[in-house]
C-alpha cells in the first residue's frame, strides 16, 4: 500500500491594516467661464447650435447683443479659432445687430461643431 504524501499547510499571517488614504479637495470649475491672462471672468456671448458644411454657416444662439463686424471667438473640444463676422442673417435677410435670444447664421471660413461657445474679443 502506497502512503501518499500530505503537504503541510503553512499558518497564514494576519492582514495588514492599511493606512487611510488622503482625499485631497479640489475646487470644482465653472462650466462656461473662461480666465484670460488678466484675470478677468470672461462669459460666452452665444453657443453653436447647427453647421452647415456645404454652406459653411454657423447657427448660433446669441445671450448678448453682438453686432456685424465684430470679431468672435470659437472654442470648443477641437474648435479654437477667431474670426469677423462679416456677414450675419435671420429668416434669409441680412441683420446689423443679433439681438439677445436670437438664432442668426454666421459666414465663416472654418468648421465649428453644435455646442462650441463663442465670445467676443
Amino acid at each position: 500500500m502506497k502512503r501518499k504524501s500530505v503537504k503541510k499547510r503553512k499558518a497564514k499571517a494576519a492582514p495588514k491594516k492599511k493606512a487611510p488614504k488622503r482625499v485631497v479637495k479640489r475646487s470644482a470649475k465653472k462650466a462656461g467661464v473662461k480666465r484670460p491672462p488678466g484675470g478677468k471672468k470672461v462669459k460666452p456671448v452665444g453657443r453653436v447650435t447647427h453647421y452647415y458644411t456645404h454652406i459653411k454657416v454657423a447657427i448660433v444662439k446669441f445671450n448678448t447683443n453682438v453686432k456685424t463686424g465684430s470679431e468672435l471667438y470659437f472654442k470648443g473640444a477641437t474648435t479654437d479659432f477667431t474670426e469677423k463676422a462679416k456677414s450675419m442673417q435671420f429668416d434669409h435677410k441680412p441683420v446689423a445687430v443679433a439681438k439677445k435670444g436670437k438664432q442668426i447664421g454666421i459666414k465663416l471660413k472654418k468648421r465649428v461643431r453644435e455646442g462650441d461657445l463663442v465670445y467676443k474679443r
